[in-house]
C-alpha cells in the first residue's frame, strides 16, 4: 500500500487534519521580517523550542495572505496516522494528485 498525499486550501480540512493529530498552529520565531512569516504545525512530542504558537485565526490570515496550500497525508503506507505535511504555494499544489 503506498501513502496517499493531498493537497488542500481548505481552512476545515487544515484545521481538522491538525487537530486530529494534536497539533498546534505556529510560525517559526523570529522569521517574518521581510513579510515573509513560516507556517508550520507544533506536534506534541517534538521539539517546539523554535516555533511561537499562534491562533488559527493568525495562521489562517498569514496563509491565505500568502496563496498557500497545505501537501498533507492521511496515513503511512503502513495504514498508520500519518503528521507529514508541507506548505507550499497553491500554484505547487496544483500539481498534486489525492
Amino acid at each position: 500500500m503506498t501513502a496517499q498525499t493531498h493537497a488542500t486550501s481548505d481552512h476545515g480540512t487544515i484545521k481538522k487534519w491538525a487537530e486530529v493529530r494534536n497539533a498546534k498552529p505556529a510560525k517559526v520565531k523570529g522569521a517574518g521580517h521581510n513579510g515573509s512569516e513560516l507556517l508550520r504545525f507544533d506536534f506534541p512530542g517534538y521539539t517546539g523550542k523554535d516555533l511561537e504558537e499562534i491562533s488559527w485565526s493568525k495562521w489562517f490570515d498569514i496563509f491565505d495572505e500568502n496563496d498557500l496550500a497545505l501537501i498533507y497525508q492521511e496515513e503511512t503506507a503502513d495504514g498508520k496516522k500519518s503528521n507529514f505535511n508541507k506548505i507550499v504555494s497553491k500554484e505547487t499544489a496544483k500539481n498534486i494528485k489525492g
